[in-house]
């Protein structure tokens, strides 16, 4: 019988995101990422190939964090209330989680594919899916089309974070609130 891993999968992505944060994502080598968990550098390779690779996880798994709020948000009943909260979630979410956001804001999943397709191409291809069911299903009972959904809860809340998330300044408190006026009102022109 094998023994048990003693660095798991979300231990090594947490030692990464720790080394991230303190010292920027250049800073993310396999060496670093040991010296954090107290590790071999081999244990880390020997779950994970290349330091690219592993970043291509902590990346999967960010997404998979943010999306977790983000289809609460959209899920509301009330159609404003559901748009209001998914515009700001990524605004309070990226304000919370500043190296994470940035992680996203460098990395694309069609990048990923093309260099892992058989480690992480299937996997790829299902992250966005319950995003893109829950902006669709908001386009219909909103009467959007789904590119003004798109624009409205993807494209401004970046807007009012990526410039920050790049500077490495805070956002702003009042972000949020600018994110879902913006966001409320490209989806309730329609209404009209």
């Amino acid at each position: 019988m094998a023994r048990p891993a003693k660095f798991d999968q979300d231990g090594i992505l947490d030692a990464a995101a720790a080394v991230a944060a303190e010292s920027g994502h250049g800073a993310v080598t396999i060496t670093a990422i040991a010296a954090r968990l107290g590790a071999p550098s081999g244990s880390v390779y020997h779950r994970y190939g290349s330091r690219d690779l592993l970043l291509a996880h902590l990346w999967i798994r960010t997404v998979r964090r943010f999306q977790e709020g983000f289809l609460a948000a959209i899920a509301a009943d009330d159609l404003p209330q559901a748009v209001r909260q998914a515009a700001a979630h990524t605004v309070h979410w990226s304000a919370a989680h500043p190296d994470e956001a940035r992680l996203l804001l460098t990395h694309h999943a069609g990048d990923l594919t093309e260099r892992w397709p058989d480690e992480l191409g299937e996997e790829l291809a299902r992250l966005n899916d319950a995003t893109k069911r829950a902006m669709a299903d908001l386009a219909r009972r909103s009467g959007a089309d789904l590119d003004r959904v798109v624009f409205a809860l993807v494209d401004v809340p970046l807007a009012a974070v990526r410039r920050h998330l790049t500077a490495g300044t805070p956002i702003p408190e009042g972000a949020a609130g600018m994110a879902e006026t913006a966001a409320l009102a490209v989806v309730l022109e329609t209404c009209r």
